[in-house]
């Protein structure tokens, strides 16, 4: 009856799942009390009836049984698909003809079980089906929602997501922890990795280049945890990132000088603050005639230059062999003849060749690093120089930083979501011991709107930029006015 997708007819038939008995009750007929086997007697409170639910309550309880009815379903099914369905088939399977053959495998199951579901259930749980076997479960619809930016997971019974800048409670569920478990083992399989008791965490990209991370018991106490930072396919331009309130034209007019003119630039920023999406954009200003070369721990960067050479570091295997940091990557880079080193991130070691990079005729060399603000970011350079085990005095450490490190864009995610270039900082020098630095432009809060949003404005400091008669050489004459205060 099924197309060439179904096993041969000499498999095992699978046995139809056993109907359970009503459980007859062992109870005593209840006893007649006191008051009752004497009628003389009558309260004088009437019995308080309970309060009955809500038209929104009954509902409510409604979905929830038959969601639940649809997963119990969807997991005997998906048993029975695993069980008909010829496997190695699958890979050259349209997606058409696929449904199909899930559909008539499911109206078959259904008739076996006695079961009868509507259009909609009987759609829903074909879709769901068909992510079971060739996606993520019920991990898929957030993977194609384009709105959503971050998924996590924690636990099977509780997944969140991240929209517009805010943390939001689904009504997705998986089934139970093997559940769970069964998605995470597909994906890390599927990229040569594993996790398990002996190894419960692993770092890993799908194949549409979201980064996904997992932890699973028992480090992760009350289940398996999950967080996929999901892909952007759409390149935000600088032109974007204008409409929508990062920063400034004239913001943008100063970075394009910078960039353009080779100034080592560091983005720093909490976690999911915009800081990739910053190096995105501002990659949009090299020239196409520059060989880039790219080292990240993941591959996010998506930059639009025609010579760009991207590279990704690998954790070790089964046998602790084979490990390629990122220090390994940026130290052969330096043979490739690039003009400019982009780092997805600079977190350890790596940073020693980071700035030898900057201050070896690679200007214009990009990273990201964690950090609360420029002089943060300037700090924490030094302390993974100091963590990288490199004996240096603290003045030489400070000298090596404000010679390669030109700029600090600081991007931020503020309290209502919204992310801003809440500073743009020069390097210029040392004073004695100490890193000196100015602030070109930033972002000042103003107050607080009804609706919760932050009212501010982008404002310049007033102080022109150190960096103004290499721009002019460069081409780049930028007028005197964006370095106006407002008033």
């Amino acid at each position: 009856m099924f197309s060439r997708y179904k096993k041969s007819s000499d498999a095992a038939a699978p046995a139809r799942p056993p109907v359970a008995a009503p459980i007859a009750s062992n109870d005593p007929a209840p006893r007649t009390s006191a008051t009752e086997a004497r009628p003389g007697i009558q309260r004088r409170m009437a019995p308080v009836q309970p309060p009955k639910p809500s038209a929104e309550a009954i509902a409510q309880d409604k979905e929830k049984k038959r969601k639940d009815r649809l997963m119990e379903l969807k997991v005997a099914l998906h048993k029975e698909l695993l069980e008909n369905l010829n496997l190695a088939a699958l890979e050259s399977a349209s997606e058409a003809s696929l449904k199909s053959e899930i559909a008539s495998i499911t109206a078959e199951a259904l008739e076996n079980m006695s079961v009868a579901l509507n259009k909609d259930d009987r759609v829903t749980l074909n879709q769901e089906l068909y992510d079971e076997v060739m996606g993520l479960g019920p991990l898929e619809p957030l993977l194609k929602d384009d709105t959503v930016n971050d998924i996590l997971v924690n636990g099977p019974k509780r997944i969140f997501i991240e929209r517009a800048g805010k943390l939001v409670l689904t009504d997705i569920t998986f089934k139970d922890e093997r559940h769970l478990l069964r998605i995470i083992d597909k994906i890390v399989s599927a990229v040569g990795r594993r996790v398990d008791e002996s190894n419960p965490y692993v770092d890993a990209r799908l194949a549409d280049g979201s980064r996904f991370n997992a932890m699973v018991p028992p480090v992760a106490v009350d289940g398996s945890l999950v967080s996929i930072r999901k892909f952007k396919k759409e390149k935000l331009a600088v032109g974007d990132l204008v409409k929508f309130g990062a920063f400034t034209e004239e913001m943008a007019a100063y970075l394009q000088a910078a960039v353009s003119c080779r100034l080592n630039v560091i983005v720093s920023g909490g976690t999911g603050s915009g800081k990739t999406t910053t190096l995105n954009a501002l990659s949009s200003f090299i020239d196409n005639t520059e060989r880039v070369l790219t080292i990240e721990d993941t591959a996010e960067l998506q930059l639009q230059q025609i010579h760009v050479g991207r590279m990704e570091s690998r954790p070790a295997n089964v046998e602790g062999k084979g490990a390629v940091t990122q220090r390994d990557c940026l130290r052969n880079a330096l043979r490739m003849r690039p003009d400019r080193i982009i780092v997805g991130e600079t977190r350890g070691e790596e940073v020693i060749d980071m700035l030898q990079a900057m201050n070896t005729g690679h200007d214009g060399s990009m990273t990201t690093i964690h950090a609360n603000s420029a002089r943060d970011a300037v700090s924490r350079l030094e302390n993974m120089i100091a963590m990288a085990g490199i004996e240096m005095p603290l003045k030489a450490v400070r000298s090596q930083i404000a010679s390669a490190v030109n700029l600090i864009v600081q991007a931020s995610r503020l309290q209502d979501g919204s992310r801003r270039m809440t500073s743009i900082t020069e390097v210029t020098g040392m004073e004695g011991e100490v890193i000196s630095m100015q602030e070109i432009f930033r972002y000042e809060r103003l107050g607080l709107a009804p609706d919760g949003k932050i009212i501010g404005r982008f404002n310049a400091s007033g102080v022109r930029s150190h960096y103004s008669e290499r721009f002019r050489q460069w081409g780049y004459d930028l007028p005197s006015s964006i370095y106006e205060p407002l008033i």
